[in-house]
């Protein structure tokens, strides 16, 4: 993100921040086009950020997005992006589609930094 983005681009309120993220995540993503990319797909008991249909028919990625004020709530803002994952059940749409072999993302920004927390669904 160093090299591609602006510390002024992800401007305005905490919800329009994470939309940023959001479409540049999408974007990056999409590059693949063996790969499809569901924005906002409702999921279990609510709507996944980013739902991701691999070219493998048994795998499937669920990202949930975050963005923070402060660099020292990126811990913090991954943990609450898993949790929502598995409280509101985003696997559910993947796994109605007989994708089994599921990855969960949390990724919480702040400006031109980020960290990700990953783990395979059981």
């Amino acid at each position: 993100m160093s090299k591609t983005i602006s510390v002024l681009d992800p401007m305005g309120p905490q919800a329009e921040k994470e939309k940023f993220y959001h479409a540049f995540l999408s974007g990056m993503l999409v590059g693949n086009g063996a790969w499809g990319i569901l924005s906002n797909k409702e999921s279990g008991d609510g709507f996944a950020d980013l739902m991701v249909e691999t070219d493998n028919p048994n795998s499937g990625i669920i990202v949930e997005l975050k963005s923070v004020d402060r660099l020292s709530e990126l811990d913090g803002a991954c943990a609450r992006a898993m949790t929502q994952i598995h409280d509101r059940r985003y696997s559910e749409y993947l796994r109605n589609e007989d994708r089994n072999d599921i990855w969960a993302y949390g990724i919480a920004f702040f400006k031109k930094r980020c960290k990700v927390v990953a783990e395979k669904l059981k």
